[in-house]
């Protein structure tokens, strides 16, 4: 039985809780969080006894397999960037997993540490971006990899949230559909900077033309002026969607229902309910990291260099917008990226 803690116990460390009552071979075993109202609630919802404040006592006293990092990835209240500080604790205590909640960075400062956390650390950590483990994506992924839809030709995905928010969600899900094949070469547009000194300081809105290594490209979205709306839902994150277009036909997933048309069976669609399809697919990511720890083999998907790529091709559609060219990838990211979009978008 694998131990599992908690950092972080706010409303979204809930949805990484509630998936427990789908994965078999774990338990969670501690929580911590600085705000004891958050701390003993959670406990209280979930049955936690062991609640802490301190997480180096947690870490010490617990010795968990895999921890939850559930936090911003700024300080609240300032620009203080705080992930790899959290993520360096864990592997300062030899934690075997852990599970980031996204995005893994804000910025080309970040980046750049948690670039050389994942050359030096023995701790396996992956990023919660998990809409690839969503049973229908599952689903829809098999199609593709029996041939059903014949050879990849192009890829259209969108969110009608902002590029820092739900892009990493997007950018993952995209790398899920061809075997996480690297990209190559990027070019970007942003606008509105009215969100970039927020707690995830991003542009509103973008856009990116993208070639992957493999020669398949790509189209991605972000933002309520270009990304299409799935549903009469108001929330802006409730408009996730990917388009995989084949030499024989097509599938799309979005948040509300799926489509796909094969040579054999002609147009189909249908619905299903996003909450039901995310707790499966939360239970699947967390189950996933358990199987990595079983077998080094079993690579998790969102495992940290790939979500740092994923990012670097964030970047890169900043970087492309600033310098109005193409960016090839991976890049070395300059310093301030956040700072030079104010200037223009400000």
């Amino acid at each position: 039985m694998y131990k599992s803690a908690f950092l972080g116990c706010g409303g979204r460390a809930r949805g990484h809780a509630q998936a427990y009552q789908h994965v078999e071979g774990s338990e969670i075993v501690a929580i911590c969080d600085m705000n004891e109202q958050l701390l003993n609630a959670f406990g209280d919802d979930f049955g936690i006894l062991k609640r802490y404040t301190d997480l180096h006592q947690m870490l010490e006293q617990e010795s968990p397999d895999l921890l939850h990092i559930v936090t911003a990835p700024t300080l609240r209240g300032t620009s203080q960037l705080i992930r790899h500080s959290l993520m360096q604790v864990a592997s300062d205590h030899e934690v075997p997993a852990a599970i980031v909640e996204k995005p893994i960075a804000v910025a080309a400062e970040d980046w750049k540490q948690l670039a050389e956390l994942c050359q030096n650390t023995k701790t396996k950590f992956c990023v919660n971006t998990q809409l690839n483990f969503h049973p229908r994506n599952l689903e829809l992924k098999r199609d593709i990899t029996a041939g059903r839809i014949g050879d990849i030709k192009f890829i259209d995905a969108s969110a009608r949230s902002t590029p820092i928010d739900q892009g990493p969600h997007v950018l993952q899900l995209v790398s899920s559909y061809i075997d996480n094949s690297q990209p190559v070469k990027v070019f970007g547009q942003v606008a509105d900077g009215s969100l970039l000194d927020s707690l995830q300081p991003s542009p509103s809105h973008a856009t990116a033309s993208i070639t992957y290594a493999n020669g398949i490209r790509g189209l991605v979205t972000f933002g309520t002026e270009g990304a299409p709306a799935i549903s009469d839902n108001s929330g802006a994150h409730r408009h996730k969607r990917i388009a995989v277009l084949g030499t024989h036909g097509f599938i799309h997933w979005n948040m509300d229902g799926w489509e796909r048309n094969t040579p054999e069976n002609g147009y189909e669609s249908g619905s299903h309910s996003y909450g039901e399809q995310d707790i499966l697919g939360q239970a699947g990511l967390t189950e996933a990291v358990f199987d990595w720890l079983d077998d080094d083999q079993n690579v998790h998907p969102t495992h940290l260099a790939q979500s740092l790529a994923e990012f670097n091709l964030l970047m890169g559609i900043y970087q492309s917008a600033l310098t109005y060219a193409p960016v090839e990838l991976p890049f070395d990211p300059p310093d301030g990226l956040i700072d030079s979009m104010k200037e223009i978008l400000l």
